[in-house]
């Protein structure tokens, strides 16, 4: 082999081996939601599962405008996250605006990638979600336009890889269960108009991004099976693979059950059922329930932690399950 063979043999595989993350020696699928870096601990305690796992756990976190101020919180979350092995997913936002979520300018997504890129974090492979469940008018401007979100889409991706920073671009996740109205779009209504629109949209995201809610109300059996359900992702994934020829896997960064007197004696048997049956699937590589901290508000059901930050029926289901889930390993 020449000398200028061997040099460009050596550089791929030095670049194969820096696209490794730091993680890759053994990460959970299970992980959680979290809405702000100073739940990092928090969220640590409940994933860990009282020092059971040793693996790595996904942790999906929004990264609002007003946040490009935090440099150094953000920075702490991320040495933190790397100490006790979370990865996170940060999900791109912008700011409350006319009672929604402001659409983002190129600015706006110039200003959030460039500020993550300034972050030293702790894993090679840098997860990033463009924008939340757009097929509502409340999460873009009071408008449901996809068209508009797919430009936007394929600005985010292509501005993230310029960066070379080894960032992996997720779209927005799509409420499954939100019919065609004024005010939202059935998701694969507007995941069609997105394809009408450019019939490369999806070859610009790594990965897919879900809402698998077990609906209707947040509380159905995990045994259902359809669009609405936990098993949400499959009629997704199935639609990427006909529309695109694409076989993606996917991050569930939103889902869980609502905790209610009717529900909660079934939350153990409902978590351990999902753990055990659904999201072992090859094709998830992350599932983030939805909210560890979401009282007091308008979350406050979901959350895993009370309003005065001790454990709900919620937590302990869902610890039990990781703890179950971590005793097979």
């Amino acid at each position: 082999m020449k000398m200028k063979g061997i040099l460009a043999f050596l550089a791929l595989v030095s670049s194969l081996l820096l696209a490794r993350p730091v993680y890759a020696q053994e990460e959970s699928v299970l992980g959680i939601h979290i809405m702000n870096p100073s739940e990092a601990p928090k969220a640590k305690e409940l994933l860990r599962a009282n020092g059971l796992s040793d693996q790595w756990h996904y942790v999906t976190i929004p990264l609002p405008l007003s946040d490009l101020e935090k440099k150094k919180d953000w920075q702490a979350f991320f040495d933190y996250a790397q100490e006790q092995k979370l990865i996170p997913i940060v999900r791109l936002s912008t700011k409350a605006e006319n009672g929604a979520w402001a659409i983002p300018t190129r600015k706006d997504i110039v200003d959030l990638i460039s500020f993550l890129s300034d972050l030293n974090w702790p894993t090679n492979e840098k997860y990033i979600i463009a924008f939340n469940e757009v097929n509502h008018a409340k999460e873009w401007g009071n408008t449901i336009d996809p068209r508009g979100y797919t430009d936007t889409l394929i600005f985010t991706s292509n501005w993230a890889k310029s960066e070379n920073k080894n960032y992996q671009v997720l779209p927005a996740a799509m409420d499954l269960a939100a019919p065609n109205g004024s005010q939202t779009k059935e998701a694969f209504t507007y995941l069609d108009a997105m394809f009408q629109e450019n019939d490369a949209i999806f070859r610009y995201v790594d990965f897919w991004n879900s809402h698998s809610y077990p609906n209707p109300g947040f509380s159905s059996s995990p045994k259902k099976t359809g669009k609405e359900s936990l098993r949400g992702y499959q009629t997704e994934l199935s639609y990427i693979k006909d529309k695109a020829g694409l076989d993606l896997k996917t991050f569930i960064t939103e889902t869980g059950w609502v905790d209610t007197n009717s529900n909660r004696r079934w939350l153990s048997s409902y978590y351990m059922y999902a753990t055990q049956n659904i999201w072992n699937d090859a094709r998830i590589i992350g599932v983030t329930p939805f909210v560890l901290q979401g009282a007091p508000g308008p979350f406050a059901e979901f959350t895993f932690l009370d309003a005065k930050g001790k454990p709900t029926q919620q937590y302990l289901a869902y610890q039990d399950a990781i703890k179950s889930l971590a005793e097979k390993k």
